[in-house]
């Protein structure tokens, strides 16, 4: 009996000491910006163990708005050794739980691309600034909203080594122009995404092949929208909508990022 509660201790207690390795080594801060008068709210994440300087990722929400998935996604990518800015594109206390508000809140954060491209470029700023950040190996990675939002960032030639869209609109009023796409791009979608059906798919072959952009197109069969987001199945369920996680899609796409990243952080 004296062995087993002497095992039980020391096994607790090496939990706790994982436990609080794991706590020591991951470190988070929200952070809160403005741009003109109006506020926004971000949280970056990141390894306070590694040491020097290591690359930043930016993280662009779904239309849903900056909610625990998105931040849950920057605690990834700092497990993963990067430092990584969840960012805001809809202003502090913009978080919807239904359709109609995410679709309000979108179109009018997506009025104009000027005003896109400067929220998303404040968030990038803030992220290169950053004390574990080196500032030249930077990239964006975005979901449904977010993953549109990155290739817009891409065709305008922003200065990213490479962005990734999950589940992201793939057609846009912007056309990617040979030599001014600086950034690799990764996409992910759906076979089954009625939201991004095989014509979006084939248009931005099309269009980044005749730019002569580095693409990488992973489309998964019978897959549906919002796959990488376990909070899918309860929009489906609530509002009919045509979304639902799925697993192995989404660890899929996990590893192929990560893959890709070290490659072109690597340069």
């Amino acid at each position: 009996m004296k062995i087993l509660k002497t095992a039980s201790v020391i096994a607790a207690l090496s939990l706790s000491l994982a436990i609080a390795q794991v706590q020591a080594e991951m470190r988070t801060e929200t952070i809160e910006y403005k741009i003109g008068d109006q506020d926004y709210t971000g949280y970056m994440a990141w390894d306070d163990e590694r040491e020097g300087k290591r690359p930043g990722v930016l993280v662009v929400h779904e239309w849903w708005g900056h909610n625990e998935f998105a931040r849950d996604q920057a605690e990834k990518l700092a497990a993963a050794g990067y430092t990584a800015f969840a960012l805001d594109m809809y202003g502090s206390g913009k978080v919807a739980d239904h359709p109609d508000t995410a679709q309000k809140f979108m179109q009018e954060a997506t009025k104009n691309i000027d005003q896109v491209k400067a929220r998303f470029m404040k968030a990038m700023e803030l992220l290169q600034n950053h004390k574990t950040v080196d500032d030249s190996h930077i990239a964006a990675q975005g979901y449904c909203f977010g993953g549109a939002v990155v290739l817009n960032m891409a065709r305008l030639g922003v200065e990213l080594d490479g962005v990734v869209s999950y589940h992201g609109a793939l057609g846009s009023p912007l056309t990617a122009e040979p030599g001014k796409v600086r950034a690799r791009i990764q996409v992910y979608t759906g076979g089954a995404d009625k939201m991004v059906p095989s014509d979006q798919v084939a248009d931005l072959v099309k269009e980044m092949q005749d730019a002569q952009v580095d693409l990488t197109l992973v489309t998964f069969p019978g897959v549906m929208h919002s796959f990488t987001n376990p909070g899918a199945d309860r929009f489906a369920a609530e509002y009919g909508m045509p979304v639902a996680y799925n697993e192995e899609a989404a660890n899929r796409a996990w590893q192929g990022t990560l893959r890709f990243y070290e490659e072109i952080f690597a340069k």
